[in-house]
């Protein structure tokens, strides 16, 4: 029969993953830290039965059901279901569609929104948007729960499902209804999809009183990141580089074997990457192979977008190089998957191991903890306007989105007053003052979807200004300090 032959197709590995989890919405795959290893059946004899069970269930349905089926939806929740039934958001069965949107995400461009998501509770979730990429434009932070897409609820719907549907091409919209961790009420966010080149590392040279200071950023752990990141690191280091620092800021995670390689390059030689637990609690160690440690000072930039791979890499600077790590602690997802190719197009990514930091810790739902904790300024945290195009905030309006306006203007430099919510008179006047500053903008001192749309943009201008980043501000502090 059809399920049978897919259920016994052979399993061939593909990559171990740690942190590409969850499901695609225009980039990689996302995982959320969970407890235990699954279930199984527990000899082959109650196996058998099972599967005689699941295919008289099937014929059942299939001759005598009232109403014509989808055979394949059907055959499809079934396996769905069996890995639901791990209750493992890590461990996902992928149809053909799904596993083709997967696998599109380790090519060299792709088509969506740019955010990773994952399945938390029940509710599709973001786990960080990806940087310059529309979601981030747009506004979306980790931790936004997505509660409807384009509309339609998405309660009940797998994550493939979800996913499906945020997906889209190049220059059409999606609209996401949001609820934020903060927030009482949800707010709706229109995002334009866009091709997402996979480009993964971004360097640049500091020069702070006349010492150079590399800066390399990691997005992600694709393929191409370490050979990227050791092209970079050269360069940095030809230029005359006195100290690095290694930004995996918002960086849900990605292939093992590429953090791995980027241990070699960075973590002194001898010392743990990391460590890989079996489920019989068997440990192998990744040990770097550098020959002589860097004569420079490297600190480490991390927030709670910082997933898996990017944890790894983290906890290898932190104990195994006994560098400075600066920002908040992680995310804390502590398993590594290996997506399996069923034969016919279909995939599962199974959770199959525990990864360890070099002393021993698993990080699951802990994360890692900086050694020197710096949080962004609160506008960085903010939830961003959402109007619709007829509507309007003025003097006299009430609610959460006269609040998040407040919280906008007032990281902008202006005095909207108390943020409690009511539009007064001190806020009219600060957004006169912000129209009055603003090209194309009419002062009129309520807030239309024009002046909504100026005053996201603002924010995520000031969000991404270097001048306003305290984290990377410390870090480059600490290299100084060390430097002096």
């Amino acid at each position: 029969m059809k399920w049978k032959a897919k259920m016994a197709a052979a399993f061939v590995g593909i990559a171990l993953l740690a942190g590409a989890g969850g499901v695609f919405a225009g980039i990689n795959l996302q995982e959320v830290p969970v407890s235990g290893d699954g279930v199984g059946f527990s000899s082959a004899e109650t196996a058998d039965v099972g599967i005689e069970k699941i295919e008289k269930v099937y014929e059942l349905i299939q001759e005598n059901y009232m109403e014509e089926i989808d055979e394949e939806k059907l055959i499809n929740g079934a396996l769905s279901g069996m890995v639901e039934e791990l209750n493992d958001p890590h461990s996902v069965y992928m149809e053909e569609q799904s596993a083709e949107h997967f696998n599109q995400s380790l090519e060299s461009s792709f088509e969506g929104i740019g955010a990773e998501v994952s399945m938390v509770d029940g509710v599709v979730t973001i786990v960080s948007p990806f940087r310059d990429s529309p979601a981030e434009k747009a506004g979306i932070q980790p931790n936004d729960r997505v509660l409807e897409v384009d509309g339609e609820s998405t309660e009940g719907a797998t994550l493939q499902e979800t996913v499906a549907k945020i997906r889209g091409e190049k220059g059409t919209t999606v609209t996401l209804t949001i609820q934020r961790q903060g927030a009482s009420t949800p707010f709706h966010v229109e995002v334009v999809r866009d091709e997402i080149p996979v480009e993964t590392v971004y360097s640049k040279m500091f020069t702070e009183d006349g010492q150079k200071i590399g800066y390399i950023e990691i997005t992600s752990f694709s393929e191409d990141t370490a050979s990227e990141f050791e092209e970079q690191l050269k360069t940095l280091e030809e230029d005359g580089m006195e100290g690095l620092i290694i930004d995996v800021r918002g960086n849900p995670g990605g292939f093992l074997n590429s953090v791995e390689d980027i241990g070699d390059l960075v973590i002194p030689g001898g010392e743990n990457i990391v460590q890989i637990q079996d489920p019989d609690g068997n440990v192998v160690q990744s040990v770097s192979t550098l020959k002589e440690k860097k004569p420079y000072p490297i600190v480490g930039v991390i927030d709670r977008g910082s997933v898996s791979a990017s944890e790894i890499l983290a906890a290898a600077l932190k104990e195994a190089g006994n560098y400075d790590l600066v920002g908040e602690t992680t995310y804390g997802k502590g398993t590594v998957q290996q997506a399996l190719d069923l034969g016919d197009g279909s995939e599962l990514k199974l959770s199959m191991f525990k990864w360890l930091t070099p002393d021993g810790h698993w990080i699951n739902e802990e994360g890692v903890e900086p050694t020197v904790e710096v949080m962004q300024p609160d506008y960085f945290y903010s939830p961003v306007l959402s109007l619709e195009e007829e509507e309007t905030l003025s003097e006299g309006s009430y609610g959460e989105q006269v609040a998040v306006a407040q919280n906008i203007l007032e990281g902008l430099g202006y005095s909207p007053g108390q943020n409690e919510g009511l539009f007064d008179v001190q806020t009219r006047q600060a957004v006169e003052d912000f129209q009055a500053k603003t090209d194309g903008l009419a002062v009129t001192g309520a807030i239309d979807y024009e002046t909504a749309t100026s005053l996201n943009q603002a924010l995520l201008d000031l969000i991404r200004s270097e001048e306003n980043d305290r984290q990377l501000k410390e870090a480059l502090n600490l290299i100084q300090e060390q430097l002096s």
